[in-house]
């Protein structure tokens, strides 16, 4: 049983965002349909590491989903979108704002056709405002939020995550939002419109930023890997080179890390009952810390923080998740067989339900894989499939 497994969803969606979503849903089950154009693809297609031209990262971020190449620009391609809304219940696209409008797939059109469909619109800036029409990344999002202002060394620049962070933000917000609005569809037999602007998501997780500058006048610094918030909290490196992270966010936790490390007096003092008192003398902890870090390999460091109940971990990078016990008691990671490259190692669904797990049944699949099941099922013929082929419709 999936929890999702009665659902159809739309991937009208490019790149990051909006496909992270149907992601997620197809994970536990959604049956998701990737509209893709029929010769260029989804650009994500090309992004990262690949193997014989095939994308990793379009491996993980189609899995579970069907592969039909249709061009939306054309009037039989937007037919077919229209039989497809007839019988789904999710649709997800990131067109700037117009575009559906443009090719007569406005939403209220949609939903004549579909009373009961969920239109999750995902869009750089949002449906409307003076920035809505411009073209909208992530990266613009990490550098819009705050996010690359508060991040960095205090003498360095403002920096960007090597990573699509504000888009995969966003996807799992919009994953959430859908949900939401399944749920309310149970409750009121109606589908509605989803707004998502990619700016928005990631001011959730960046705390009360704006409480903080309305209230005090705060304007968040970049402190490394440092805390704002409480002490000690960053990266050391121990004798034999490794790096190894803590985090003191709990003063039962800070309290036993000072002490372990020989400076039991500290506790003793008035401004280190609260994470901005220690704020206040980071330089003072980080020292004591460090130095007795460094006296030590990281196996030691490691299990005396274990032995007094503290918060540490090591720096990894990918070879150290590869062997890590805890990840593979998880299946954190999981080999797919793939049609293209015999199999994938990927990330596995996001957690574990005891009724209802998800499941990667496939990698992403190669363009156009599923066009003729696809409209197989929206009563088209193998003839009339065939002509809209050779037309360039689809592929």
């Amino acid at each position: 049983m999936t929890s999702l497994g009665d659902l159809r969803v739309i991937d009208a969606a490019t790149l990051f965002a909006g496909p992270s979503a149907a992601m997620m849903l197809g994970d536990f089950g959604a049956d998701v349909v990737k509209i893709e154009h029929p010769r260029r693809g989804d650009p994500s297609r090309g992004h990262g590491a690949s193997v014989d031209g095939v994308g990793l990262w379009w491996k993980t971020l189609s899995r579970n989903k069907r592969s039909a190449a249709v061009d939306l620009s054309r009037a039989e391609g937007q037919e077919i979108l229209r039989r497809l809304v007839e019988r789904s219940d999710v649709l997800i696209e990131n067109f700037r704002p117009g575009t559906l409008e443009r090719w007569n797939l406005a939403p209220e059109d949609l939903l004549e056709l579909n009373p009961r469909l969920i239109v999750a619109r995902m869009t750089g800036f949002g449906q409307f405002g003076p920035m809505s029409k411009r073209p909208g990344f992530g990266t613009l999002a990490e550098a819009m939020s705050g996010f690359a202002a508060m991040t960095g060394e205090p003498d360095g620049p403002p920096t960007l995550p090597p990573l699509a962070l504000a888009d995969g933000i966003a996807g799992l917000a919009m994953s959430y939002a859908i949900m939401v609005a399944l749920r309310a569809r149970e409750q009121t037999g109606r589908g509605q419109v989803i707004d998502m602007a990619i700016i928005e998501p990631i001011l959730g997780l960046l705390g009360p930023q704006m409480s903080a500058y309305k209230a005090l006048g705060v304007v968040p610094e970049r402190t490394g890997n440092r805390s704002s918030s409480n002490a000690p909290r960053n990266t050391y490196r121990t004798r034999d080179g490794r790096w190894l992270a803590i985090s003191t966010s709990a003063q039962p936790i800070a309290e036993r890390v000072v002490t372990l490390v020989g400076r039991a007096d500290l506790v003793e003092q008035p401004w280190f009952a609260s994470g901005q008192g220690r704020v206040r003398h980071v330089d003072e902890l980080d020292e004591a810390v460090a130095s007795w870090i460094a006296e030590r390999d990281a196996a030691e460091v490691i299990a005396r923080f274990e032995e007094v109940q503290a918060a540490i971990a090591p720096i990894y990078d990918v070879t150290d998740l590869a062997e890590d016990p805890q990840y593979a008691a998880l299946e954190t990671f999981v080999e797919v067989p793939d049609e293209e490259l015999g199999s994938v190692t990927m990330q596995n669904v996001l957690f574990r339900m005891s009724d209802t797990p998800g499941e990667i049944r496939w990698p992403g699949r190669a363009l156009g894989r599923d066009t003729d099941e696809v409209l197989g099922e929206l009563d088209y013929s193998g003839e009339t499939i065939a002509a809209l082929r050779e037309d360039g419709v689809i592929a």
